[in-house]
């Protein structure tokens, strides 16, 4: 049942039609361009959010510098340097998602997904640790927060950037993770082919943009103390 790939025309709607086009879009590649739209206007919204969050810890960063070093030097940074190359690893696994679609390779497809569920849960589970530690020596905000350091203070700020920072992006992580899983069924069903596989696409936008965030949470976080360790 071979079918010619964009065999559209742009005639009176006489195309070929995918069974994955909605009624409301004109063609496939109207519906991806809209699609495509509707993502980059949600990460901006993602953007503007994390933004806001980064400027406050930059702006408490120069006004606590010494509270903010000494905090910093408590964090893990191997964990946090080992979770970078497993979230890099994650996007060169869904970028290859993408790929094998495009080759209508649909054992490819599911491979490539649950090896980026596999590594978003490793990330997952390397913070749980890391938020177990902080647990173990007081360092979480509230009533039974400890620190040594100076300014004990200015440095229980750090932490309540540092938990709410990375724990909005664990968060978008597990959404992402569940959002992979659902791709992966459909795809192992047979829903997505070269001429279809926009779902992979958006998500693949979504999961870069979270790996993205981490990239700049990682040096921010985790090496801000480096020259004193």
């Amino acid at each position: 049942m071979a079918s010619s790939p964009l065999a559209e025309t742009h005639g009176h709607g006489a195309a070929h039609h995918h069974d994955a086009l909605a009624h409301q879009f004109d063609s496939m590649e109207q519906q991806k361009e809209s699609s495509t739209l509707g993502m980059w206007l949600f990460l901006v919204t993602e953007i503007m959010f994390f933004g806001g969050l980064f400027l406050a810890y930059v702006i408490n960063r120069s006004r606590y510098p010494e509270a903010f070093s000494a905090a910093s030097h408590t964090l893990n940074v191997l964990m946090g340097g080992v979770n970078t190359a497993v979230l890099i690893g994650s996007s060169l696994t869904m970028a290859l998602a993408i790929w094998a679609a495009q080759v209508n390779w649909r054992k490819g497809i599911v491979i490539f997904l649950l090896l980026t569920i596999a590594l978003g849960s490793v990330f997952l589970g390397i913070k749980a640790v890391e938020y177990h530690e902080k647990f173990t020596h007081h360092h979480v905000p509230g009533p039974t927060f400890q620190f040594d350091g100076p300014q004990p203070d200015q440095a229980e700020l750090f932490f309540s950037l540092y938990f709410i920072m990375t724990g909005l992006h664990a968060v978008h992580m597990i959404i992402g993770i569940g959002i992979l899983a659902v791709l992966a069924v459909f795809a192992w069903k047979g829903k997505y082919d070269t001429e279809y596989y926009t779902p992979l696409e958006m998500t693949g936008l979504y999961w870069h943009f979270v790996d993205i965030v981490w990239i700049f949470l990682f040096p921010l976080l985790y090496l801000l103390g480096a020259h004193a360790r």
